[in-house]
């Protein structure tokens, strides 16, 4: 992709993200914690293996072009990121002292860009235990395939998230 596609693709994620605030606060801020996570996480690994039909080229036996993979697959996955964010925002709102907010907010954002330095890193040794380089692909769908189940593995964990007692999201906070 050229610095335009680049672009263009950084304006639509953008955009996608925005979408993904508004979708939770329109029509999830009310549900459970664990199920937004668990929603957005489930959709998200179809998506993520549309990723398949652009590495395989497959997309063109079926006739879609690259570009729509290209972008909606990342898109998609901008807005079902953020929609998953939102109610670890709000849980974090919730459960924060009175006048601990800005600590409470630098510890999360810590733990969450730590988290994606431990996930590149997990990503990089499983693509070098596979084998995948820059001139050899041929392990390039297995890599795919298990990163996006790999999104699946906390999804027994959501559990610890919620109360007992039904969320009716009174205590919802305003975004």
């Amino acid at each position: 992709l050229g610095p335009t596609q680049l672009g263009k693709l950084q304006v639509l994620n953008s955009l996608a993200s925005l979408l993904g605030v508004f979708a939770y606060r329109t029509v999830f801020a009310k549900r459970k914690t664990s199920t937004v996570i668990a929603f957005a996480s489930i959709i998200s690994v179809p998506l993520g293996l549309l990723q398949l039909l652009l590495v395989t080229h497959e997309n063109q036996a079926l006739g879609i072009p690259d570009g729509w993979l290209i972008y909606g697959d990342d898109v998609f996955l901008s807005a079902l990121g953020e929609l998953a964010f939102m109610p670890t925002l709000t849980l974090a709102a919730r459960l924060c002292p009175p006048g601990q907010e800005g600590t409470f907010f630098a510890l999360l954002m810590s733990l969450y860009n730590g988290s994606g330095i431990l996930g590149s890193e997990i990503s990089a040794a499983l693509t070098k235990s596979l084998g995948v380089t820059e001139s050899d692909f041929t392990m390039l769908p297995m890599l795919i395939i298990v990163c996006n189940l790999a999104s699946l593995i906390p999804l027994p964990f959501l559990k610890y998230l919620d109360d007992d007692a039904e969320d009716d999201g009174d205590d919802a906070i305003d975004v």
